[in-house]
């Protein structure tokens, strides 16, 4: 797909959940880059979930965090209650032995594609390695929809092929930590099997990208999810794609009856 002077292609976990979601939406989202307007309220957890990593990462730094933390009651009962649950985190190891580093930046290359992840924090000694993410959101997903995940997935994968830890010795703990006014975590523990699994599924995700990426230098479009499907829903695309999501039929049934819904409070 590529020649030698070419820039590798690069990868992170997002791209991939999307490629594996819906091919269509992968290519106008990152081939053609078409957006559409952001949502003011999305936008907004967005900014404060950064100013929370932001947060982290200067403590991390050794940097003060005091005037952050005045300047905001929301980072400020989210750190406490954080502190609270999980103060081995935030209490540097008294050894010399132990690695520790905030927003660590790691690369692996996979056939013509330049996987890259960022752990929020990663702390790692001569026996193990773990990987801390930090989310800010209200409610965990199931667990076993966030092991499926390819943030999962590609973050322990990457570790165990970019290391000398064996896959047993690593480890990934996300941090919910404003789930329901409690700080929640959710690990899962990397292992040998596991790590054959998501190499074999990397691969075949990757020449099928290799494959759809050939064909759509011939003019050739992504694929798209079969009709009907529930990934369509509240996706942007839906009439570039030739596609009416379930919200938009809702509206349509609902359209003579505007007088019988009632108001919701949110």
């Amino acid at each position: 797909m590529l020649s030698a002077s070419t820039q590798l292609f690069r990868l992170s976990q997002g791209q991939l959940n999307l490629l594996e979601a819906c091919p269509r939406k992968f290519q106008h989202t990152y081939l053609e880059q078409l957006n559409s307007p952001a949502n003011p309220e999305h936008e907004e957890r967005q900014t404060l979930g950064s100013r929370f990593h932001l947060l982290m990462q200067q403590r991390e730094m050794g940097l003060p965090i005091d005037s952050f933390l005045q300047a905001d009651a929301q980072l400020q009962s989210w750190m406490a209650g954080f502190a609270d649950a999980a103060p081995e985190i935030l209490t540097p190891a008294s050894d010399n032995q132990t690695f520790r580093e905030s927003e660590h930046y790691r690369t692996l290359q996979v056939q013509d594609y330049l996987l890259t992840v960022v752990y929020d924090l990663l702390i790692a000694n001569n026996q193990q390695a773990q990987i801390l993410d930090w989310k800010t959101y209200p409610k965990p997903p199931h667990k076993r929809k966030l092991e499926s995940n390819w943030q999962t997935r590609l973050y322990m994968y990457v570790l165990a092929e970019t290391s000398a830890y064996l896959p047993e010795n690593i480890s990934m703990t996300y941090w919910f930590v404003q789930s329901e006014g409690k700080p929640q975590n959710i690990k899962f523990n990397y292992n040998t099997t596991q790590h054959t699994k998501t190499a074999k599924k990397l691969n075949q995700l990757l020449n099928q990208l290799t494959d759809w990426l050939e064909d759509y230098q011939n003019n050739k479009e992504f694929p798209q999810v079969a009709p009907g499907s529930k990934t369509c829903d509240y996706c942007q695309f839906t009439q570039r794609c030739d596609r009416i999501s379930f919200t938009e039929e809702t509206v349509k049934d609902t359209l003579p009856n505007f007088d019988s819904i009632q108001e919701v409070s949110l």
